[in-house]
């Protein structure tokens, strides 16, 4: 089958993955890059000596990834070091006291108890029904969902009391912990899908258990580094990745894509599958008739996550005391959250995330200095914000609130770069500056998202964000093994995709 020709809109993790797979079931495989280099938000970019992740600062659950690199026959581990965290992170909380994530549960139990003495025995009350809750989901993870008669399987059905889909994340939360700090330090993760812990569904508690049982790495040089190795293991194995080619058309008969225009140059296809921003790409590049589902009516009636506003600061001088990973978490949490989702205004006392990946890698910095990425979740483009006006507020704003968690840059600064929405718009094409594609509300899961096998196409195959399973690099990757596999089906060759998770047969044997 290797005169079959698959096309792949986009360099990112997801379309890199796809490419591994593809490629070793023996079909041509061509990425087009809009941007000079691979991985598109998980990329690293340097300057004055100073190397900074884009996008994703860690890397979760690597196992994915891991059984995508053993079925194309490579070792992750030997293209990658990846560093596991212990303190996984800081968090501050603003209405007071501090806690520091540990993977050891005995030390997080005591440490959950130092902070609410009533809380600390049910930490691991809450890591059990979570460890059978991801073994017992995990295989729907990895299925497709083409169509609500999925939902209706009786295997599914039958984990309705385990899963509580009606419960809200923070809900969920509260039957195990009564101090709101303690529930906040499990379901501030729903943050990863761009989400309130109020309003993301139960079934994410899981995200939590997983940064404890199975790790919160940082990859030597960023997470850039993912994605580089991705590629040199895609060429080695015959995928050809043309970077600085941003697709202009799609040319389609019918509703079968047959090839793509980028530039000057046309590039035929026998199937097709789009890694960029689910909704810029269908704006810019499906004509509207084409896809009835997805019409540009129905799209702008869907909910889109937050973005982010960003520091890249390289500094003077090293934070030793301050962990590699730290959240601020303000004390009106719900109505910092309420300005972000619903209101659609600038906090005064955003939530943040700073990464201070040099006191794990030396090597992002010139000696004696560190860089620190800060991000702030801010409202998606909206009317509310004026960016052009409202940008050097923010900015002075943002530079205060690094020292909630004594992170003082005053003085310090040797280099500077930020995003806003706006940016995120113009230079990574995301509608609406929104970093996390569509949110995942209980309307918008599984056979809800635009599907793996894209319905209002034919031979058009969806990776990323934007598709089943959802954000966040393993499901990202995920996504990649799910779409490979029916996109492999529908030209009938045989797969090499892992079905399924090895780590995890274990626990589904406990669940049956």
């Amino acid at each position: 089958m290797a005169d079959k020709k698959v096309l792949i809109i986009g360099a990112g993790p997801g379309g890199l993955a796809a490419s591994l797979l593809l490629a070793k079931a023996g079909v041509q495989v061509t990425i087009l890059e809009r941007l000079p280099h691979v991985g598109g938000r998980t990329s690293t970019f340097s300057a004055n000596g100073f190397t900074f992740d884009v996008g994703p600062t860690f890397f979760l659950y690597p196992q994915v990834l891991r059984e995508i690199f053993a079925a194309v026959g490579s070792d992750l581990d030997r293209e990658l070091e990846l560093v596991r965290l212990d303190p996984q992170y800081r968090l501050v909380f603003g209405g007071g006291g501090e806690l520091l994530a540990t993977p050891d549960l005995n030390r997080m139990k005591a440490a959950v108890a130092a902070l609410s003495p009533e809380d600390g025995p049910a930490f691991l009350r809450y890591y059990e029904v979570n460890r059978r809750k991801l073994a017992a989901f995990a295989p729907f993870l990895a299925s497709p969902f083409l169509s609500w008669k999925d939902l209706c399987r009786p295997e599914l059905l039958k984990l309705l009391p385990l899963l509580k889909p009606w419960r809200s994340l923070h809900s969920d939360l509260s039957h195990y912990f009564r101090d709101p700090r303690i529930q906040l330090a499990f379901s501030f993760q729903s943050k990863y899908l761009g989400m309130s812990p109020f309003r993301c569904p139960s079934l994410f508690s899981i995200l939590a258990f997983m940064e404890y049982e199975y790790g919160v790495f940082h990859p030597k040089g960023g997470c850039g580094a993912i994605t580089m190795a991705m590629a040199k293991l895609a060429r080695s194995l015959g995928v050809e990745i043309k970077l600085e080619h941003e697709v202009d058309k799609i040319e389609f008969a019918g509703k079968r894509p047959v090839g793509v225009y980028s530039a000057d140059r046309y590039f035929p296809c026998d199937s097709l599958v789009i890694n960029a921003d689910f909704a810029r790409a269908m704006h810019r590049l499906v004509p509207d008739h084409l896809r009835p589902r997805w019409s540009n009516r129905r799209l702008a009636k869907k909910q889109f996550s937050c973005s982010t506003f960003m520091l890249y600061l390289g500094v003077q001088g090293s934070f030793d005391k301050v962990a590699h990973h730290t959240i601020y978490i303000p004390k009106n949490y719900p109505a910092t959250l309420n300005d972000i989702e619903r209101e659609h205004i600038l906090s005064s006392d955003p939530p943040f995330y700073l990464q201070n990946a040099s006191v794990t890698d030396s090597s992002l910095a010139p000696a004696g200095c560190s860089t620190l990425y800060a991000l702030f979740p801010v409202t998606h483009q909206h009317r509310n914000v004026n960016w052009p006006a409202q940008k050097e507020n923010f900015h002075a704003l943002a530079l205060r609130q690094l020292q909630r968690v004594g992170v003082d840059v005053r003085g310090r600064v040797l280099f500077e770069r930020n995003f806003t929405p706006d940016n995120w718009e113009s230079d990574f094409e995301l509608h609406l500056g929104s970093t996390f594609s569509l949110t995942h509300s209980f309307k918008q899961m599984l056979h809800l998202r635009p599907r793996n096998r894209f319905e209002d196409l034919e031979s058009v195959y969806l990776v990323g964000g934007g598709t089943h399973p959802g954000s966040g690099l393993p499901v990202i990757f995920e996504s990649s093994r799910i779409s490979s596999r029916l996109l492999l089906e529908d030209l009938g060759i045989a797969s090499n995709a892992v079905s399924n998770h090895p780590d995890l047969v274990p626990l589904l044997a406990e669940v049956a």
